[in-house]
Order: structure tokens, then sequence, then C-alpha cells
């Protein structure tokens, strides 16, 4: 057609003007002999603009035309397309939207006419209308064409809008049905003997199970054989899993005419590795015996489908009874976070922002929230049991398991995310979930959901508005009915019985459910600012608090806490606008006894918990503590008072510690939870050490300062030893010490003497006295003669001592012995006093190294508590804290004088020295290492959990839940971590036994 340049420009103008994003193109198109007789008709144009994509939508009308068989079948099909507008309409519309569809239509160029009815049973065909159109397919390639012209109606009505999303995808599991019956009739007429010897039936599980399937998607089913008559039933099911093997492949594989889709049956027992075919009686013995929480939920969706319906019938009756017990189950929502979680985590991080499905805010969310409410409430009210996701979301909300506006707002979000999905699939009828980045794509999604002013951009927003309104209420969903049901704020709003809430309060892990309602009434009642921001803030509490081992006590906490300083306004406002703080509050409430506890006796400190001027949780340096404590002293009017605001700043740095700990150790979900657990341990060992050393520092200065002003008649100063020395100590951890002393010029050492004493004893008191502040205990027993030596020595008296009567446990000892408190320059001077004990340059003879193993074997026999597991006992047991600290200081005690290295009071160094000078093993080193830092976490899991120091797991099944939740196993593994401990410390053992033994 060659038209004038005005002409030309007006048709350009307009084809732009119909969303024609290359009209050179169309205008070629428009031109084609196949369009002659209506290139000038504007209804055509007209309805190519109505597309999701003009373009493609006239592409694929000149394939379609260019297939006819002849100008009278062409002529045919244009007269109806100008004449009848549903065939307009329907035929444009998949033409606009699916390049995978018009590509079937170009291969079957007569399928059009499957669009040409437009009759009520047309508008909703269910699975009998469905078999009457797979009804002439006699093998899988005539199965598969069937199958596409009926999925072309589908595709019709859905993107004309004739039907909403919720009954697309009602159709779509309906084709589903059909599909699978008539494939299993062909399997079935090509093994008659097999299909007349069983009794098959094929139940549908995932969407199709749920009437709710997307255009491509894997269709999961699950199979119940049973034999036939008097046959056998090992050849029954045999013949009856060749028949189901054979309909898989008639779906799934891929022929001249494409697949249908892949059948999946890994959702069986036993996954992949259990048989694809079992009795009822089978399948019944394995979820009464082994099934896992997971494989009740996905039970909700299980519907009989295709073979012999009255067995699957028989099935879905057997396992319904056990499906709403599942609530029942320990760690039951637990459970399904924590697989909700695992699937969030296994998404390509390239891929989070795109997934609409499992992505945060997708389909996914509101399935899982939806379906967790099922089982918990499902039991009581059967109106619940509804395997469609939006069917189940309207009962709950009808119940008042769920807000109403919350509910519509989750059923916007839902329908808008399903509708982006069917189109994202329709485009190439290829299993995706991810949004595109294409701005073509997205420009043509966009139109096809009716939004054309500005499509890309229209689509983005409205897509990330729906995702924010899942995120913000998938969780809220679960937890705000609660608050409802205790504070009653909405009248004439369905609400939760109070049979109900308890069921939900169990669900969530409360051992105690009517005192957790008691509590939330307490802090959700009221018209007070602080209840309503505490409204605000509780769903998502709730959801952290049953995160952790005891639900109970974390809201417990929540509430003193709350009570505590409820009316201070900086409170309230930390909580709800700084995003870590509720969290980390959260997770320090709920992980244990000594955190909460600490907390309560200075509920301030929880300012610590957010991001503002209180520091952070970031542990402060020994230098900046001193400070602090120091200032402290010298303002208080007495030595108590300034060792009372000595043990108050440990108290809020202990604080600070253990959260820091907690959090790291648990995560939260910005930040995950920290990898290296030998980095834990030694943010808390040295943190725990330079607070207790700027404590003591404190105590001396106002222990000197009262009774005898600014100078002591003796230079004086303290030895950190054993843990302190080595920057490992614990929260429950003594400090063990060293006190020497130096009279000053002109003092007798008498003098001298009895002044340290009366320091030493005034520090042990003051630090010991009954308070709000946990007392800080200081054991001397490490020092020359041990019990029965002196409890203070002049640094003479030591050299005198450790010349001529050192023995080879003192020498041992000496090892982690490091200044900590007092005089700086005697301490430096008791340093180089002691260094060629530790560090001989000889190292040992043998009578010594026999003597500390000697030693050892007595410790190991005797220390042992009664009745403890030694395999469990994290200091003394097998490949504990002792025998790793002994094996590296064996090795310090025979190689440092030749080693610098060697030369150090930690642990974790001197074991990376030794590995490095060559006197064990890289693989050696790092498996004590692991020991060592695990059997240490452990001891500070035992101290956070119960309040109290301990070397042993806990006996208490919630406690051990506690300490395991630290250690990064989840509800229901205290089992695996107690096999892992065992596995890592046999191990260390055996290194242990070579080296201690044999090889240093």
């Amino acid at each position: 057609m060659t038209s004038a340049p005005g002409r030309r420009s007006s048709i350009f103008t307009r084809l732009l003007r119909h969303g024609f994003t290359d009209p050179s193109a169309a205008e070629r198109l428009l031109d084609s002999p196949e369009l002659a007789t209506v290139r000038n008709d504007p209804v055509l144009l007209d309805a190519l603009g109505g597309t999701a994509d003009p373009d493609l939508a006239l592409h694929g009308l000149v394939r379609l035309l260019e297939a006819q068989d002849g100008a009278t079948d062409r002529q045919e099909l244009l007269d109806t397309v100008i004449a009848a507008k549903p065939l307009r309409d329907r035929l444009l519309g998949v033409l606009g939207a699916s390049a995978a569809l018009a590509e079937h239509l170009a291969r079957h160029p007569r399928d059009w006419q499957a669009l040409v009815t437009y009759e009520p049973r047309d508008l909703h065909p269910g699975v009998e209308e469905f078999e009457r159109g797979l009804a002439d397919a006699a093998d899988p390639v005539a199965l598969r064409v069937s199958y596409r012209r009926c999925l072309l109606s589908i595709a019709a009505r859905d993107v004309c809008g004739t039907v909403d999303v919720a009954q697309t995808a009602a159709e779509l599991a309906d084709l589903a049905t059909a599909t699978l019956r008539a494939a299993l009739a062909l399997a079935a007429a090509d093994a008659p003997e097999d299909a007349a010897m069983c009794r098959l039936a094929v139940v549908a599980m995932g969407k199709c199970g749920g009437h709710e399937l997307n255009y491509v998607s894997d269709v999961d089913v699950i199979f119940v054989g049973e034999a036939a008559g008097d046959a056998d039933e090992g050849k029954a099911l045999r013949a009856a899993t060749r028949l189901a093997s054979h309909m898989m492949r008639i779906c799934s594989e891929t022929t001249v005419e494409g697949s249908i889709w892949p059948v999946d049956a890994n959702l069986r027992p036993e996954g992949r590795n259990g048989p694809l075919v079992r009795t009822l009686a089978s399948h019944l013995a394995y979820y009464q015996r082994w099934a896992k929480t997971w494989e009740f939920q996905a039970l909700l969706k299980a519907r009989p489908v295709a073979g012999d319906l009255a067995l699957g019938e028989e099935y879905t009756a057997a396992l319904r009874p056990l499906v709403w017990k599942a609530a029942e189950r320990e760690n039951f929502v637990a459970d399904v976070q924590e697989m909700r979680r695992r699937v969030v985590a296994n998404i390509p991080a390239a891929e989070v922002d795109r997934q609409l499905k499992l992505g945060p805010g997708g389909l996914r969310d509101v399935e899982f929230a939806v379906q967790l409410l099922q089982l918990v409430h499902g039991r009581a009210d059967a109106s619940l049991r509804s395997g469609t996701t939006l069917d189940a979301l309207k009962a709950l909300a009808a119940g008042g398991y769920v807000g109403r506006a919350d509910a519509a707002q989750l059923d916007e979000a839902y329908r808008f995310l399903r509708s982006l999905e069917h189109r994202i699939q329709l485009h190439r009828l290829r299993r995706t979930h991810l949004v595109p980045e294409d701005e073509a794509d997205l420009r043509r999604l966009g139109r096809s959901l009716g939004l054309r002013t500005d499509p890309v951009a229209e689509l983005t927003r409205e897509w990330r508005r729906h995702t924010t309104v899942v995120r913000r209420l998938h969780e809220k969903l679960f937890y705000r009915p609660l608050l409802d049901a205790v504070a009653a704020l909405a009248p004439g709003e369905a609400r939760l019985s109070a049979e109900a809430a308890r069921e939900r309060m169990v669900a969530l892990g409360y051992a105690d459910p009517a005192a957790a309602l008691r509590h939330l009434e307490a802090l959700a009642s009221g018209v007070t600012r602080k209840a309503a921001i505490q409204r605000t803030l509780l769903p998502v509490l709730l959801g952290w608090f049953a995160d952790s081992a005891d639900p109970d006590a974390g809201l417990l906490n929540f509430r003193k806490v709350s009570d505590a300083l409820g009316k201070t306004p900086w409170y309230l406002r930390l909580l709800r606008d700084e995003g870590a703080a509720a969290e980390n509050l959260a997770r320090v409430l709920s992980a244990g006894r000594l955190a909460p506890d600490l907390l309560m006796r200075a509920p301030e400190a929880v300012a610590l918990l957010g991001d503002g001027d209180g520091g952070g949780l970031t542990p402060r340096s020994r230098a900046s503590l001193e400070q602090e404590v120091l200032a402290a002293v010298r303002r208080a009017d007495n030595a108590v008072q300034g060792v009372t605001a000595a043990r108050g700043v440990r108290r809020r740095e202990l604080f600070r510690t253990a959260a820091a700990d907690i959090v790291g150790s648990y995560g939260t979900e910005s930040q995950p939870a920290e990898a290296d657990q030998g980095a834990l341990v030694d943010l808390v060992g040295g943190a725990v050490s330079d607070l207790t050393a700027a404590t003591l520092a404190g105590t001396l200065r106002a222990v000197v300062r009262e009774g005898w002003g600014d100078t002591l008649p003796t230079r004086f100063a303290v030895i950190g030893m054993g843990r302190f020395g080595g920057h490992e100590l614990g929260y429950g951890s003594d400090a063990d010490v060293l006190f020497v002393h130096e009279p000053r010029e002109g003092v007798s050492e008498r003098e001298a003497t009895e002044a340290a004493n009366k320091v030493v004893a005034e520090m042990r008191r003051l630090l010991q006295v009954p308070s709000a502040d946990p007392p800080l205990l200081i054991d001397a027993d490490l020092r020359p003669e041990g019990k029965s030596g002196p409890l203070v020595r002049t640094l003479a008296s030591y050299e005198a001592y450790y010349r001529r009567w050192a023995l080879v446990w003192e020498r041992h000892a000496l090892l982690r012995a490091e200044p900590v408190a007092g005089d700086e320059d005697l301490g430096r001077r008791f340093v180089e006093l002691i260094d060629p004990l530790r560090y001989p340059a000889g190292g040992l003879d043998e009578d010594a190294v026999r003597e500390i193993r000697r030693l050892k074997a007595r410790m190991e026999a005797e220390r042992l508590p009664r009745g403890a597991d030694p395999k469990l006992h994290a200091k003394l047991g097998p490949g504990g804290l002792s025998d790793v600290e002994w094996t590296v200081q064996l090795a310090q005690l025979r190689h440092a004088g030749e080693v610098p290295g060697l030369r150090t009071t930690r642990t974790r160094e001197a074991l990376a020295a030794a590995c490095e000078a060559g006197l064990m093993s890289e693989e050696d080193a790092a498996h004590l290492d692991e020991a060592w830092v695990l059997a240490t976490r452990v001891r500070n899991a035992v101290m956070l959990v119960r309040g109290r120091a301990g070397d042993t797991f806990p006996t208490v099944p919630r406690e051990l839940a506690a300490v395991g939740r630290y250690l990064g196993y989840g509800p229901g593994h205290a089992g695996d971590m107690l096999d892992a401990y065992r596995r890592t410390a046999r191990r260390a053992r055996g290194i242990v036994e070579e080296l201690f033994y044999g090889g240093l």
C-alpha cells in the first residue's frame, strides 16, 4: 500500500495512539495481502489497541490468516473477527497476551473456532465440559493439541475479564483434572491387564488440589493403590505403579506438540525415596508414625481427581482427622515458620526482589498464613477446611479468626499477585514466578491488567504496594485477632472466642495460655497512648516470642519492662521508631533468665537495644569502661557508694554484652545470625574480662581513697589468672586473681602487708554485698601454696617462693597471668619475674611432663560431678575445655621458650601459634578450636538460659531447647545438638590423646 506522506504520518500517529510500539512494522503488516479487505476498518484498529500488546496481537493475527487453508477460510475468519465482537475480543486478546497460544493457533489454524461459541455453559465450564473437549484425543500428541485448545478458551475468558482470577485458577484446575483422567485412560488402554488388576486413585495436591492452579505449574499428585478383586497385592501395586508412571509420562514428556505439564509425585510419603504407589493402609501408617508437620499442611489441599474416586475419597476421609490434629504437635507453628524461612533462604539473591511466589510479601506468605490458621482452628470449625486460599481466607474472616479489614486487603493483594503471575506465565506458557526486567514485557503486563496511562510505572507501583501489604499483614494476621479478643476494641467485629484464642496461644508454643492472654489484655487494653503503641507492636513481638524456646517468659518479661517504663516517652518512641530495638528486645526477653534479670534491675538499659546514642550493642573498650568507673568513684561520697556505682556499670555492660551475644546468635530479620561462632566467644570473653578489670580497678580506687586517701602505703597490683587473664571469662565466671604489693620507700613490710590485706578484704566484701547488682566473686586460690598460702605477697616474696619452691602446677597456672588493675609498673615487673618460669628456655623435663599428665588424669577422675554424663560435660568431659586447654598449655610450657607466638594468655591465639610452629596439623588445630569454641558457647548458653552457671546441658526440655536456639538449632532439634556436641568432643578427645599423651 503506497501512501502519501501526510496520510502515512496520520496512520503512524493513529498506531502510536492505539498503543503500538513499532508503528512502522505494524504498517507493513496492515499492508499485507491477508488484511487487504479490512486494513482500513476502524473496528480492527480499535480492537488491536485494546489488547495487552497490539504489535504482538497484529503479528499473531497475520500469522493465523497466513495459516488458513485458502482464501475462503481467511475471509471467514476476517468476517467473523469484524462482525462478532465476542470473538474479536477473545481472539485478539489472546494473541496480544500469549505468544505461545498464537504459535498454537498458527500450527492449528482451525482452533480459533473454539472461541466462537458464547453460551452460558461456555462461560463457566467445569470438568465435564473439559472432558468432552479432550474426548477425541487418542494418543499423547492429540491430547496435547486438545489440551491447548481448551486452554485457549480459558485464556480468552481470562484476558477479556469474563471471569476473575479465582475462577480462572479453578478452570485451570478442572482442565488439569480432565487431563489427568484422559492420560490415565490412555495408560490403561495401553496396559489393560494392569488396569484390571488394580484400583488406582489419583489425589491432587497443591494448587491443583486446592482448585487454584496456574497456567504453567507442576501438578502435584499422590497415588493410592489397592488390589482389584482377588488379585495379589504385590502384583497389583506393581501394576498400579506402571500405570501411574505411564500416566505421568503422557503428561510430562515433550513431543512435537510440546508437553502439557510435569506431574510431580514428590509430596508422597518419603518423597522421591518412597514407593510411587502405596496402599491406603501404608499411607495411614506413615502419617500416623513418621510424617512431618509440613506433610499435614500439604494434605489440606488433597482432593481425589482421577482413577478410582471412591478409593480417593477413602484416602482423604482416613487422613482428614490427622490433618486437624497437626496443630497439637510440639513446635507446630515454629516448624511451619521455619519451613517458610528455608524457602526464602533458598531463593537466589539476584531473584529475591522479583519473586512473586516465594519472595517476602509474595503469594506464599499469604498461603502459609492462611494454612497456619486453618490448621489451628479447623479442628473445631469445619467451615475453615477449604483447600482454596481465598475461600479459606473468607471463612477465617467470617469466623473472627482474621480481622475483616486485614482479610480484605490480603484478598485484594493475593488476587493482584495471582493475576500478575498468570499473565507472566501466559505469554510463553513457561513455568516462572519472576517479574521480568525488560520494559516491553512490563508494558505488556501492565496493559494486560488494565493499567494503560503509564503501564510500567503503574505496574511497578501496584506490585510493590501489594507486596508491602502482604509483608505487613502476613504475620499480623496470626496475632492481631488475639489482641482484639482480649481488648474488645472493635464493636460489631467478629472476634475470636476464648477457646479459639487459647488454641492459638497453645499453637504458638505458650505453655500457660491463660496467663499469656491476661498479659495481652493488660498490655493492649485501654485508650492511652501506651496501649495504642503496644497494640501496634504486639502482633510483631508475639511472632518473635513464638520464634523462641520460651514464649511465656518473653511475654511476661515484656509486660514487666512495659510496666516499669511504659510512661517514659523515650521508651515507647524507641520501640516504635527504631526498627532494630523492638526485635532486639523480643529476642533478649525470650532467650533465657540472665539478660531479662539484668534488665529488670535497671530497665532504662533497654535504650542500648536501639540504634541511637546509647552506643548500641557493641561492647566498650577497657579504657572507656575504666574511665567511666573511676569517674563514678571520684563522685561518690564513700567506698560503698563508689563500688555500688562500679557494680551498676558492670550490670549495665553485662546486659549489653548478653544482648549482643543473643542477637548475634539468633539473628534478626535484617541481619542473619553470626556465622563465626568463635567471633561470638571472643566477643563475650573479651567484653566480660574487660568489664571485670574495670570493676576491680574502680573498687581498688574506692577502697584506697576511703582508707588512705590518694596513696596506699604500698604499691598494689591485681594479676588476672585463669580465664580472666586469658580474656575468656564467661557470664558466670569468678575472677581468678593474684595480689602483689611492694612497700613504698620508708614503709615497713609489716605495715605495707597489713594495708594490702585490708584492701583485699574490703574489695572482696564490697563486691559481694547483697544488692540489685550481680556479685563479683574474687578467687585467689591459684596463689603460691594455694589456700594455705598468704592472700597477698610482696614482689620479693613471690620471687623467693618461685625460685625455691614453685611446683609444676603453679608454673602451669602462671601461663595465663596478666596484670588487670592497680600499679602498672608493678604489674609489668611481676610479668618479667614469671616469664622465665612459664616460658622456660629449655622447655620442661620429662619428670615435669609426667607430673602434668598425672595431674590432668587425677583432675578428670576426681572433679567430675557425681551423676554427670562425662560426654556432655563442657569443662571436664572428654574433648571439653580442660582437654583442649591442657593440650595447648603443655605446648606452651615445652616450646614457648623457642616459639614467641606461644607467649600469650589466650587459648585460641596459642592454638594458632602451635599450628603455625608445626607442633600440630592445621586439621587438628581446627578441630580443637571448634571443640573449645563449642564448649565455651555451651557454658555461656547455660548461664544465659538458666541465670546460673553450669557446665552441662540442662535436663529441663524447655531450657534445653533454649540452649539449642542459642547454638543455632531450630525447634525440635535438641537431639541433633547433643549428637553434634558428642561428635565434636569425641573427635577432639582423639586428638588430645595423641598430642597431650605423646605428640607434643
